[in-house]
């Protein structure tokens, strides 16, 4: 399939429109179920019941089964992974795969390594490490350097030689001078570390380029192509990793994707994606913040451990080959980073997956200048990845309207799910909530709905004790508390987790129901708006970051 690009949003209509409204008009249908059926009575048992009781008990028993039971041994499951992984030596782990044996028995080395170099040799095209390059492209818009500079510094922390690394500053004429000299002046102070190192300047204005991320990063895109073409070096060969300004990754980040770019059957048709975790100020962000980064993280490692659920988030790697085959990212988008699994999978015809790399990039949590503007950044960033909803009108699009050899059931089964996904991101936890007070408020003269409360808080008892074992992962993957900071700040990080529920209704929810709305009458947003972001510096002071870049143009 070569028509990957969503429809402007003039075109939009008919069957497409149908699936824009499907998510928000199934999750406010959702949402007065319990409303509704509270008004049908039936018999169960020889008791009159409202109708709406055994639904909540069961949407709640199928809930707390995925969320209460399964989400946190998954939780467990993903940690326990990420902390062998962490312990790993990668680079001696390369080594083996360069020459096809094990070069050091003092290494530790599992069980899965000896299957991928044994299967590594049926392979027809071979990937060596020594033939790997890295390409980092980092997006920025009007990020301070306290944000940007220590990114750089962590990409050359890294295990993995710089000199196998370009970096691309990918940078928006549209933020004015002041992000060009500030981006100039760190390509002079770093770039001599790296193989090649550049910036390319996105122009403003481009007709058909909703104002986000895409654009950006698929125009750094094709300067790299025009490089890589000039120095000939094969495109198959790079690897590129896309990082927000505040993205920072793991010292063994490079290593681990190039491991399994070089173990992968066919790495051209996969993506690499690490495991975000938003702490890189966690002890800096205000409680509310903190309770739905730590959330944050904790999904991700859930969602390691669901292979057939994983998609492209925020910082990823993929071929510089598979980029150029699709056009790079979409540029009419502003969940350029979701949507980007979806434009892979039909580019080429369901043939690609993404491999969980157990590695992290870390991540700042929403930090403003003040606790209110801190807040509305927040609910603009959940207002963004909850905007991911308008992928299913894509999905339903590419699969069933347009020409394309995709697996119709499999991408059938990819449908269901992405709208089921958004549904509960809107509605799961508000019906959880919420649900069973509705029966006896319209029927308070039935038993059935009188003991509902009392049944459903016994669901919910059981889920904490769940839970605990989330809130020992939080605890234990939290970086040391700074200096600046007492011990009492610790306690708190403990005792946050009862906001969870106000979290995730008054932004997890909220947040969707509001880009569900918007689809639905086809208010779209159209520019991706950049979260403000504050750095506390060891001093205490703090350094903000103007969320328009037009307040920072000379």
């Amino acid at each position: 399939m070569t028509d990957l690009e969503i429809p402007y949003e003039k075109d939009r209509k008919g069957h497409y429109r149908f699936f824009e409204i499907l998510p928000g008009a199934i999750s406010y249908t959702m949402l007065l179920m319990p409303l509704l059926l509270s008004l049908i009575v039936i018999d169960i048992a020889g008791k009159p019941t409202p109708l709406s009781v055994p639904f909540i008990l069961i949407y709640l028993l199928i809930y707390f089964v995925r969320t209460s039971v399964a989400g946190p041994i998954r939780t467990i499951a993903g940690y326990l992974t990420h902390k062998k992984h962490m312990r790993l030596d990668w680079a001696a782990l390369l080594a083996d795969v360069e020459i096809g044996k094990a070069t050091d028995s003092n290494i530790e080395r599992p069980k899965w390594h000896f299957e991928n170099m044994a299967r590594v040799k049926t392979f027809d095209k071979v990937y060596r490490p020594s033939d790997l390059m890295h390409a980092v492209v980092v997006a920025t818009v009007n990020e301070s350097r306290e944000v940007l500079e220590p990114t750089i510094q962590a990409v050359l922390a890294n295990s993995y030689d710089p000199k196998k690394m370009i970096l691309v500053f990918a940078y928006e004429a549209r933020a004015g001078e002041a992000t060009e000299e500030r981006v100039q002046e760190l390509l002079s102070l770093y770039g001599h570390h790296f193989h090649h190192a550049m910036a390319v300047k996105h122009p403003a204005n481009i007709p058909g380029e909703v104002i986000g991320k895409g654009g950006n990063v698929t125009c750094a895109g094709r300067e790299l192509q025009k490089y890589l073409a000039e120095e000939q070096i094969d495109p198959a060969n790079v690897v590129v990793t896309t990082l927000d300004a505040d993205n920072r990754p793991d010292k063994q980040y490079f290593a681990a994707v190039s491991y399994l770019y070089c173990v992968a059957p066919d790495p051209l048709r996969a993506s690499y994606q690490p495991i975000p975790m938003f702490t890189n100020n966690i002890w800096d962000a205000p409680t509310l913040m903190r309770v739905i980064a730590v959330s944050n993280n904790l999904f991700y490692f859930v969602l390691s451990q669901r292979p057939h659920l994983q998609r492209n988030f925020s910082a990823h790697a993929q071929s510089m080959q598979a980029l150029i085959d699709m056009d790079f990212w979409s540029v009419r988008t502003i969940v350029e980073d979701g949507h980007h699994f979806w434009r892979s999978y039909f580019r080429f015809d369901g043939d690609y997956r993404v491999y969980p790399v157990f590695i992290p990039i870390y991540q700042d949590a929403v930090l403003a200048d003040g606790y209110l503007r801190t807040m509305k950044a927040q609910f603009i960033q959940l207002r963004r990845w909850t905007y991911g909803a308008s992928d299913v009108a894509y999905i339903a699009d590419k699969a069933f309207w347009t020409k394309n050899k995709v697996p119709k059931w499999d991408a059938f089964g990819k449908l269901l799910r992405a709208l089921e996904g958004h549904v509960t991101w809107a509605t799961g936890t508000v019906l959880v909530f919420g649900a069973a007070f509705i029966p006896p408020l319209v029927q308070p003269q039935l038993y059935g709905a009188l003991i509902l409360p009392t049944m459903v808080s016994n669901f919910q008892r059981i889920g904490i004790l769940f839970l605990l074992a989330s809130v020992y992962v939080s605890l234990v993957t939290l970086p040391p508390r700074p200096a600046r900071y007492r011990r009492h700040r610790s306690v708190l990080m403990l005792l946050q987790w009862a906001l969870a529920p106000v979290t995730a209704i008054g932004y997890g929810a909220t947040a969707a129901f509001y880009s569900q709305t918007r689809l639905m009458f086809g208010w779209y947003i159209s520019k991706f708006d950049v979260t403000e972001k504050a750095v506390v510096m060891k001093s205490g002071e703090t350094v903000t970051t103007a969320a328009d870049p037009s307040r920072h143009k000379k």
